[in-house]
C-alpha cells in the first residue's frame, strides 16, 4: 500500500469536520435569504461589539502575560536534572487538565462566590465577606487557572532539551548566570514560549465558558457574543460573521507568532 493512501482517512475527517464546516459559516456570513450581503460585517463595527472585541484582546492578552510570568521560572525549577520529586509537581500540574473544564470552573464558582466556602471561613474569624466573582479579576483567575498547564509544559519540554553543555560553555566564557539566562537559556527556550503563548491566548480570546460562570454575565466577552448567537437569537448570519472576524484575527496573530519563532531560531546565541 502506498505511504501517501494512509492520509486519506484522515483527509476524508477533515473535509467533513473541519472544510464543510467553515464552508457554511462562510456562506452564512455573507448570504441572507439566498442573497448576497454585508450587513452582518457592518453590524460588528456597532461600539458595543468593538468594546466586546477589545475587551476579549485585553483580558487574554492579561492572562497569557500573567500564565508566562508564573510559568516560566517553575519550567526552569522543574527543567534542572538536580530537581528532586519533579514528577510529583508536573502531576500537580497536569492533574486539573484529567477533569472537565467545565466541572473546575463551577467548583470555583461555588468556592469564591458570595456564600462560598472562602466567604463563609472569613466569616467564621470575624473578616468581612470579599466579592470575588463578577469582575475581570474574576475572569482573568479562571483563564490562568484553565490555561496554566499549556504555558508551562511547552516550555518546560523545551527547556529540557537544552544541551548543558551550552550553558557550561557560557560560563567557561566569563558569562554569569544573567547573561547566560539572556543570551543561552532564553533564546533557545523560545519556541517553547511561543507554543505555550499561541496555545493560552487562542482559548482565552474564545472562551465563553469562563465568562458566564465567574462574570456572571455582567461581562461580554466576543466568544460570548458568537454563542449568544447561536443559542439565543439564533442569528446564525450576525454569529458566522463575527466567528469569521476572530478566526482572521487569531490567523493573524498565528502567522505573527510563527515569523516570531522563526527568527528567534535564525538569530544567534551571542
Amino acid at each position: 500500500m502506498h505511504r501517501k493512501s494512509l492520509a486519506y482517512p484522515y483527509l476524508i475527517w477533515a473535509a467533513i469536520f473541519i472544510v464543510v464546516p467553515l464552508l457554511l459559516i462562510v456562506y452564512f456570513s455573507f448570504f441572507k435569504d439566498g442573497s448576497f450581503t454585508i450587513q452582518n460585517y457592518q453590524k460588528f463595527l456597532e461600539d458595543y461589539y468593538i468594546k466586546a472585541l477589545i475587551r476579549s484582546i485585553e483580558l487574554a492578552f492579561i492572562s497569557t502575560v500573567i500564565c508566562l510570568v508564573m510559568a516560566y521560572p517553575l519550567a526552569m525549577i522543574l527543567s534542572d536534572k538536580h530537581m528532586t520529586n519533579k514528577q510529583i509537581i508536573l502531576l500537580l500540574v497536569v492533574l486539573p487538565m484529567w477533569m472537565n473544564s467545565l466541572l473546575r470552573t463551577y467548583a470555583w464558582g461555588s468556592l469564591l462566590e458570595n456564600n462560598g466556602v472562602i466567604n463563609s471561613m472569613l466569616k467564621a474569624v470575624q473578616l468581612a465577606p470579599i466579592t470575588f466573582l463578577y469582575g475581570n479579576g474574576a475572569v482573568i483567575f479562571g483563564m490562568v487557572y484553565n490555561f496554566f498547564p499549556f504555558m508551562v509544559l511547552p516550555i518546560y519540554n523545551v527547556l529540557c532539551k537544552i544541551d548543558p553543555s551550552l550553558i557550561e560553555a557560557s560560563y567557561d566564557l566569563g558569562a554569569d548566570k544573567v547573561t547566560t539566562f539572556r543570551k543561552v537559556i532564553l533564546p533557545l527556550s523560545m519556541p517553547g514560549v511561543v507554543t505555550g503563548i499561541v496555545m493560552v491566548f487562542m482559548p482565552a480570546l474564545t472562551t465563553f465558558l469562563i465568562t458566564r460562570l465567574l462574570g456572571g454575565g455582567k461581562i461580554n466577552l466576543i466568544g460570548n457574543i458568537i454563542e449568544e448567537q447561536f443559542t439565543r437569537t439564533n442569528n446564525f448570519g450576525f454569529g458566522s460573521a463575527v466567528s469569521m472576524i476572530l478566526m482572521i484575527i487569531v490567523l493573524i496573530t498565528l502567522a505573527f507568532m510563527s515569523k516570531k519563532d522563526s527568527l528567534d531560531k535564525g538569530g544567534g546565541l551571542f
